[in-house]
Formats: C-alpha cells, sequence, structure tokens
C-alpha cells in the first residue's frame, strides 16, 4: 500500500471520537511515565497554580469570570476616558483659535484656512481626544491580565467552543488582539499553522469592535441607553450594553466560522497543545510603560495617518458645489432611501463610507453632514451632540442600528490591505469585505422591519 493510499485510509477512518481518544492515551501516557520517573517538590507555587487553573478553568466557572473580566475592563475604559477625552477636546479646541489666528495674520486664502485647520487638524484632533484616553487604558490594562497568565486559559476555555465550529482554538487569542486593532490582529492569525484554520480566523476576526470602533459605540451607548442614568450607574448601563454588543459580535464569529467551515472552508479542526503558563505577578510598571509607548501610540499613530488626509477629502466634497449643492449632499440624498430601509439615513451612510479609511473618522464626518458647516464640526458636550441627533429624527432604534451596523460592517482599508497581503488573494480580500458588508445590512434590516411591524416605533 503507497503512503498516498494509506493517508486516505487514514482519513476515512478519523473521526473526533477517534482523535480525542488517541491525545487523551497520549496524555495518560505521558502521565505515567512522568510519576515513575520525576519526583516532584510540591512548591507552594505549583498548588497555587493548580488552585487559580480549577477556578478560571473550570467549566461552570470560567465563562462567567471571563464576562466579569471583560465587563470590568470595559468599565475602567469607559469611566476613565470620559475626563481625559474632554480635556484634550477642550484643549485642541483652544488651541484651534491661535491657528486661525496665524492664517490670518499671513493672509491665506479661506480655502487653505478650510482644508488644514477646519479640515485636517480638527479631525485629526477629534481622532486623537477620542482614541488615545480609551487606549491609554485599554491595552495597559489588557496586557497586566497577559502578564499574569490569564489569556492562555481564555484560549483554553474558548477552544472547545470554536472546535465545534470547525474553528481553531487559538482563534480566540486573534479575536482578542482584534479588540486592540484588527489590522494588527490579521497579521497575528499567522500562529494558527492551518491554512483552513487561518482563513476562519481572518475573515471573521472583523466582528469584534476595534479601537477605532470603541468611541462611536461608547457614545451611542451613552446618549441613547443609558440616557436615563446618571453618575457611576450610567457607566455601568452604558458598560452593560457595550459587553452586549461585544457577545453579539462573538456570537455572529461563531456562527459565520460554522457556516464557512462547512460550505466554502470544509475541513476538520485540528489539535494543538495548548502549554499554560504559570500564574505570575505582573511587571506593572514595564506593562503599562511598553503598551502605552508602543501599542497606543503606534495604533494612534496609525489612525491620524489614514484620518488626515480622509478629513481633507470630506472638506472638499463638503465645499464643492455643483448648482447650490454639495457633492457630500448628493451623495447623501442619493443613499437616504437605503439608509431608511435599515433604520439608519442617508448621512450616517455617507460617513461608513467616507471612513472606510479609518473607523474613528465616522462620528466626526457624520456630524460635519447633519450641522452642513463645510468643516468637521466641534461639539462642546454629550448634551449638544445628543440634540443634533434628536433634531435629524434619531429615536433609541436608530442608535441602536448604528451600534450594530459599526459593529458588523467591513474591515476598515488597513485591515483590507493587510488580508490581501496575508492571503496573497483578491478573492478572499473581496470575501472579507463582502460578507460583514451583507450581515451588516440584513441585521438593521431586520430589527427595523420588526420594530415596525409590531408597531415598536
Amino acid at each position: 500500500m503507497s503512503i498516498q493510499q494509506l493517508y486516505m485510509e487514514a482519513q476515512q477512518l478519523s473521526s473526533a471520537k477517534l482523535r480525542d481518544d488517541i491525545v487523551q492515551q497520549l496524555y495518560e501516557r505521558s502521565h505515567r511515565l512522568c510519576s515513575e520517573g520525576i519526583k516532584y517538590t510540591k512548591s507552594k507555587r505549583d498548588t497555587r497554580t493548580e488552585k487559580l487553573d480549577a477556578i478560571f478553568t473550570s467549566p461552570i466557572f470560567g465563562f462567567p469570570i471571563m464576562l466579569t473580566m471583560l465587563g470590568v475592563l470595559f468599565y475602567l475604559t469607559i469611566a476613565g476616558a470620559n475626563i481625559p477625552s474632554s480635556m484634550l477636546a477642550e484643549f485642541f479646541g483652544s488651541m484651534e483659535k491661535y491657528l486661525t489666528a496665524f492664517f490670518n495674520f499671513l493672509n491665506t486664502p479661506e480655502w487653505v484656512h478650510g482644508v488644514l485647520v477646519l479640515g485636517l487638524y480638527r479631525g485629526t484632533t477629534w481622532v486623537i481626544s477620542v482614541m488615545l484616553p480609551p487606549m491609554a487604558i485599554f491595552f495597559p490594562t489588557f496586557a497586566l491580565l497577559e502578564n499574569y497568565g490569564y489569556l492562555p486559559r481564555v484560549a483554553f476555555n474558548m477552544d472547545r467552543l470554536f472546535k465545534r465550529v470547525g474553528a481553531h482554538g487559538k482563534q480566540s487569542l486573534t479575536m482578542a488582539m482584534g479588540f486592540g486593532c484588527n489590522a494588527a490582529a490579521v497579521i497575528s492569525t499567522r500562529i494558527i499553522e492551518s491554512p483552513r484554520e487561518r482563513m476562519l480566523a481572518i475573515l471573521t476576526n472583523n466582528f469584534v469592535p476595534c479601537n477605532g470602533r470603541w468611541g462611536t459605540l461608547i457614545v451611542l451607548a451613552s446618549l441613547f441607553m443609558a440616557a436615563n442614568f446618571t453618575g457611576g450607574l450610567k457607566s455601568l448601563v452604558t458598560t452593560g450594553v457595550i459587553v452586549g454588543i461585544v457577545m453579539f459580535g462573538i456570537i455572529v464569529t461563531f456562527f459565520v466560522s460554522w457556516v464557512l467551515s462547512k460550505t466554502a472552508l470544509k475541513g476538520i479542526p485540528t489539535h494543538y497543545t495548548l502549554e499554560l503558563p504559570p500564574y505570575r505577578k505582573p511587571k506593572i510598571f514595564d506593562t503599562v510603560v511598553r503598551s502605552s509607548l508602543t501599542k497606543s501610540w503606534s495604533v494612534l499613530m496609525r489612525a491620524v495617518k489614514v484620518a488626515a488626509p480622509a478629513a481633507i477629502l470630506t472638506w472638499v466634497f463638503a465645499n464643492i458645489f455643483i448648482g447650490d449643492t454639495s457633492i457630500l449632499m448628493y451623495a447623501v440624498e442619493f443613499l437616504d432611501p437605503f439608509g431608511k430601509l435599515l433604520g439608519l439615513d442617508g448621512y450616517i451612510m455617507m460617513a461608513f463610507i467616507l471612513g472606510l479609511p479609518a473607523n474613528e473618522i465616522v462620528l466626526p464626518i457624520l456630524l460635519m453632514g447633519y450641522l452642513s458647516t463645510g468643516s468637521l464640526t466641534e461639539v462642546d458636550s454629550l448634551v449638544d451632540l445628543k440634540q443634533i441627533f434628536l433634531d435629524h429624527g434619531w429615536t433609541w432604534l436608530t442608535a441602536l442600528n448604528m451600534m450594530l451596523f459599526s459593529l458588523l460592517h467591513y474591515p476598515c482599508g488597513t485591515t483590507l490591505l493587510n488580508i490581501y497581503k496575508e492571503t496573497k488573494s483578491k478573492k478572499w480580500t473581496f470575501l472579507a469585505f463582502l460578507i460583514p458588508t451583507v450581515i451588516a445590512i440584513l441585521v438593521p434590516l431586520s430589527i427595523t422591519q420588526t420594530v415596525r411591524f409590531f408597531g415598536w416605533m
């Protein structure tokens, strides 16, 4: 019998139970050999790791603890970012008048001031104000969990769920990285050896919100979902809504992985051995400094580099008129009927299209369209922001649909570029764009039509 025939026969005999039995036998045999040949000196640290693992990887307590950790992480990010975000916005706003005075002193044409100050400066400073404080809290806190040794336990807990949908347990690690940046998470899928399972991880990573979308989700949840609460309770309710949105994205990840593993990416999940490191005391200072200076700064710079030309482009579209209507408004009127069908409007659809280079600029572009100022708009407080939305017919349904569309829609330009670099395939890059786009349309469409059918709005 040739090797090829032997391989084919083995494939036919292979089953999930057989593979599990083989792995179990290997572990039991290894355990017996270790017991016979190795003497352990039971240390206090060994006992502590075993006791903690019994809790963190428990079938009963493992998932509730994961959800609690996730909630605490988001609460710290949301509650801690509000004040520094406002302070940064006020600082940049105060600097703008000096820039305007400087341009007036130079007697520059009005369009130069519009492009550089009202477009470029406001766009980039908005991104910095909205993104920097949450990143400066989220990344170090996340890194502390990683440094403590908890993240491998998350992968261990999630492994069984990912196997059931035909994916790989390591996908949980790449998914966790997607909370910071989907573009970086796509590169991190290199840790998955199987090409099929790696492709599943790439195609579904976008369903966890990256840092560029946190701003939109947090602001809308605070304004419309936690509107009747104040103080710490408001942050708590906002956290609950954000955790719900994230959980919905994870459910969509499982569903899409399952569908793809049964259709375009058929195959059997591969096994892997995950070595759980011992718990260790986090190096707080090193971790916080490294995460703040490297991860936060690099992601912020990438966002600014992308947001700056997009802000200029937005200003140009809003200030070039055909007849008495700007190019931006022609596009808004064209998209409005489709947007209404999804419980959104033409302004929101236009903001997402222009926000393709970076999700961080979707909200500023939306405000610019609503106020028709021809420049990225300054908003002094969240109360003013909510009033702008209400004046344009927003309800809780509009906010919910925009949050879901933001969660599920196509990846940003940088992520799509990374997907093409990693897959070397136009087909898979196009599918990475198409799959989330279709889902992002179907979900708000279903919710809106259901709400209207039952007369809840």
